[in-house]
């Protein structure tokens, strides 16, 4: 059971491995997108029919017909991989040997739904994957195995996504015949539970007052959605500033103040140090290098930036 790129790695290690057999691949239905909304699969639907794979796409996991059809498929156990609905009971009691879950931290750190964004946003050093046996809580399940990866600094959300996608779904054909054959026994989460909440658009606002190093890893846990921005303002309208590459400075100023700007960086002050900002991008324009954008757009000294 899967939808989001993250998943179809799993879903790949599974299908290529001679020792289990997948009955059925559970996927959200497919969505309207792009400027036409015509309706596009999710990418698990996709590798599922290149793959020769039947697919469910249930309205919600708690269809009747749905957990019919289901039952019908009689799994002996069933992988949760960025389903993105939470499973009834019915569901998790339905095979012999539950229902695991590849989650992308080290739990019980980052519960929820968008624990890779904000691994780097908090910035952590060390994160990783964990296979649980999932219970009806969020992220609550005991732990069969665990894998950790170091944060590079030049890590964004979309490159330790890619390295996390491969090493759960590794994990997991690792994991699963220790655990069918009771060698590997799920153990209760320690500790220290956290919750990393769904990403939402107005989290990439950059809010000045912050550290210049705790805005930087927000930059990089942001990219590429939805970014890291201000608004501009010019004369009586304002337009979204995204600000996509950027370093610390160990300069001074009151929070949001433009120090200098020229073609090496716009230096803005932060909480503490400053960042100097060489890739942006107005809205509804390209990335460009800030020389280019002081090129055709004043920014002033002393400007106060929101």
């Amino acid at each position: 059971m899967g939808t989001a790129e993250l998943s179809c790695a799993s879903l790949e290690k599974l299908a290529r491995d001679g020792q289990f057999k997948i009955a059925a691949v559970v996927t959200q239905p497919d969505k309207p997108r792009g400027r036409d909304l015509n309706l596009q699969p999710p990418p698990v639907k996709v590798l599922a029919q290149k793959l020769g794979l039947p697919v469910l796409q249930p309205p919600k996991a708690r269809n009747e017909v749905f957990i019919s059809e289901l039952r019908a498929a009689k799994p002996d156990l069933i992988v949760v991989v960025a389903y993105g609905h939470i499973l009834p009971q019915a569901i998790l009691d339905l095979p012999r040997f539950g229902c695991l879950n590849v989650h992308t931290s080290l739990l019980p750190k980052y519960r929820g739904a968008a624990p890779i964004q904000w691994a780097i946003a908090e910035g952590e050093s060390v994160t990783g994957v964990t296979i649980m046996k999932m219970d009806a809580g969020m992220d609550t399940g005991p732990i069969l195995t665990q894998l950790s990866t170091a944060i590079l600094p030049e890590d964004d959300s979309a490159s330790l996504h890619d390295r996390l996608a491969g090493l759960g779904a590794q994990l997991l054909v690792e994991t699963i015949p220790g655990y069918v054959s009771g060698k590997i026994q799920p153990a209760p989460q320690p500790e220290g539970a956290s919750y990393a909440a769904k990403i939402k658009k107005e989290d990439g606002h950059i809010n000045w007052n912050m550290g210049a190093r705790m805005i930087l890893n927000r930059m990089r846990a942001f990219r590429p959605w939805p970014g890291t921005f201000i608004f501009l303002k010019r004369d009586s309208e304002s337009c979204l500033l995204k600000i996509w590459q950027a370093n610390v400075m160990e300069q001074k100023g009151r929070a949001g103040e433009v120090l200098s700007a020229d073609e090496n960086g716009i230096i803005i002050a932060c909480g503490e140090n400053a960042l100097r900002v060489t890739e942006l991008q107005l809205e509804g324009g390209r990335r460009l290098h800030v020389r280019e954008f002081l090129a055709g757009h004043s920014i002033k000294i002393g400007e106060m930036l929101k």
